[in-house]
C-alpha cells in the first residue's frame, strides 16, 4: 500500500488542554463566493487555510477575482463583469472539495465562456446531477463529459443567469440548496427555490448559508407550503459588504472533545460562538448525552469526561458530518448505539456509513450497516490497520479510538489536511502539550 500509515498515540492520562482550531470551513466557503461576486474587495479574517480552501481559491482566481493575503486577512476583489465575447476555456480542479464541485458550476453561469470542471477519482463517484439540472433550468448549457450526472463536465457560461422558479432535489446533499441561494442575488430576476426530494439532510447548513447572506446585505427567506415542501427565494440585487470575521470550525472539534471523554479529561475550545447556525454547536447536546459534562467560561466551552461513555440512540439528519466522531466514541460505549437519519452520508468524501461499518468491524466492534443508519454494539477492540477513504472525517475517527486501543494504524493521516492542516501537531500537542496549536491548562 503506498500511503503512509500512521500509529494513533493511547492517551497515557486525562488530557487538559485548550484547543484553538482553525476557522470553519463551511463559512470561509460561503463567505469566498459572496465575494466573488461582490460589489467591491472584501477582507475576510479567521479563515481556514487547506487544501479545500485552496482549491476554492485557485477556482476563483481562475474565474477572474483576485485574492491576496493582507496582513491577517484574506482580501478578495470580485470577478469582473463577463467579457462581450467568449474568452478562451478555462478548467477548474475540483480536488475532492463538495464546496467547489457544488458552489463553483454556478458561478461558471456568469462567466462568458466554456468552463471545464473535474476532480479527484473520488469526486467523480458524487452525484452532481442536481448541480447540472439547476444550471440547465436557469438557462445554462452543460455538456456532460463522463458518466451523467457527474464530474467531469462543461459550463457553457454566457455571462448571465436566468432566475425566475426551479424545483430541486437535494436529498443527498443540502449543497444543491446552498449554491444556488450563494448566487441567487446575482440572477436577472428573484429566484425561488422548491425543494422536491424526498428528505432534506443538513438542513442547518442552509440556515447558515442564509444567515450569511443576510449579514451581505442580501434579501432571502424560507418557508414551507401546506404540504410540508420547503421553498427558499432570493432577491436579486447588489451584494455590498466589506469585512468579515469566521468563525472557529466547531465540527473539526469534534476529535478533541471527544479526547476528553475517551481519556476522562478535560478540553475547552477557544472563541466558541454563543450564537451559531454550525452543526458542531450540537455537540454539546450530544455528547452531553454520552457521559459529558458540558459549560461556558467567557468565550470558550469546556467539555469534561466523567470516566464513562454511554452509548446513544440519535438522529443526525440535520448533523450528518459530526456522525465519524459520535461513532468513534460508540464504539467505545458502555451500551449500544443506533445513528439514524445519515442515508446521505454515503455521497460525501466516501460511503461514510459503509466505511465506519467496515472499519469498526475490523476493529472488533459488531456494527450493522443499514440503508440510513449504523448500530454499533461495543466489544473487546484489537488495533488494525484503519482505512481512511480519502476521508479526513473518517482519519480522525481511528485517531479517536486510538487513544484507548493500542496500534490503531491509520491510513494515509495526511488527508486530514482537507480542513485542518495540522491535525497531527494538534493531537500530539493536546497529549503532550509541545505545539503553540494547543495551550497547557
Amino acid at each position: 500500500m503506498s500511503e503512509v500509515t500512521w500509529t494513533a498515540p493511547l492517551a497515557d492520562g486525562p488530557v487538559d488542554a485548550l484547543v484553538r482550531v482553525p476557522g470553519s470551513k463551511s463559512l470561509t466557503a460561503r463567505w469566498m463566493m459572496l465575494a466573488a461576486i461582490a460589489e467591491g474587495p472584501s477582507d475576510l479574517t479567521g479563515v481556514l487555510v487547506s487544501r479545500d480552501t485552496r482549491l476554492m481559491r485557485d477556482a476563483l482566481e481562475r474565474l477572474g477575482a483576485s485574492l491576496s493575503v493582507e496582513g491577517e486577512a484574506l482580501r478578495i476583489s470580485p470577478i469582473p463583469p463577463p467579457a462581450e465575447h467568449p474568452v478562451d476555456p478555462i478548467e477548474i480542479h475540483t480536488g475532492l472539495a463538495g464546496t467547489v464541485m457544488r458552489f463553483v458550476p454556478l458561478l461558471a453561469a456568469l462567466h462568458h465562456g466554456d468552463v471545464a470542471f473535474t476532480g479527484d477519482d473520488s469526486a467523480l463517484l458524487r452525484p452532481m446531477g442536481p448541480v447540472i439540472e439547476a444550471l440547465r433550468s436557469l438557462g445554462v448549457e452543460v455538456t456532460e463529459t463522463g458518466e451523467a450526472g457527474h464530474l467531469p463536465f462543461v459550463v457553457h457560461g454566457k455571462g448571465t443567469l436566468g432566475g425566475g422558479s426551479i424545483d430541486v432535489d437535494a436529498s443527498a446533499s443540502s449543497q444543491f440548496i446552498s449554491n444556488l441561494l450563494l448566487v441567487g442575488a446575482r440572477c436577472e430576476q428573484d429566484l425561488r427555490i422548491r425543494h422536491v426530494g424526498e428528505s432534506l439532510p443538513s438542513l442547518p447548513h442552509i440556515e447558515m448559508t442564509m444567515t450569511e447572506m443576510r449579514r451581505a446585505g442580501l434579501e432571502v427567506d424560507h418557508a414551507q407550503e401546506a404540504d410540508g415542501t420547503h421553498v427558499w427565494s432570493v432577491t436579486s440585487g447588489p451584494v455590498a459588504f466589506e469585512d468579515v470575521r469566521i468563525e472557529p470550525d466547531l465540527s473539526n472539534a469534534g476529535p478533541f472533545l471527544a479526547a476528553a471523554l475517551v481519556t476522562g479529561g478535560e478540553i475547552a475550545i477557544s472563541d466558541w460562538p454563543e450564537q451559531t447556525d454550525q452543526p458542531g454547536d450540537a455537540f454539546r447536546t450530544l455528547l452531553t448525552r454520552m457521559g459529558a459534562e458540558c459549560w461556558r467560561e467567557e468565550g470558550d466551552v469546556c467539555f469534561r469526561g466523567t470516566g464513562t461513555i454511554h452509548g446513544i440512540d440519535a438522529d443526525l439528519s440535520a448533523t450528518g458530518e459530526l456522525t465519524p466522531t459520535i461513532a468513534a466514541l460508540a464504539a467505545l460505549a458502555d451500551s449500544p448505539s443506533h445513528l439514524r437519519g445519515i442515508k446521505h452520508l454515503r455521497g460525501h468524501e466516501t460511503d461514510r456509513i459503509h466505511a465506519l461499518a467496515t472499519e469498526l468491524s475490523k476493529l472488533g466492534c459488531r456494527t450493522v450497516e443499514h440503508e440510513d443508519s449504523l448500530e454499533i454494539h461495543p466489544g473487546p477492540l484489537t488495533g488494525t490497520e484503519f482505512e481512511t477513504y480519502e476521508d479526513h472525517r473518517i482519519a480522525t475517527a481511528g485517531a479517536i479510538i486510538g487513544l484507548r486501543v493500542p496500534d490503531v494504524q491509520v491510513v494515509d493521516i495526511a488527508t486530514t489536511q482537507k480542513t485542518l492542516p495540522d491535525f497531527v501537531g494538534m493531537w500530539l500537542a493536546m497529549l503532550h502539550t509541545d505545539d503553540e496549536a494547543v495551550d497547557q491548562r
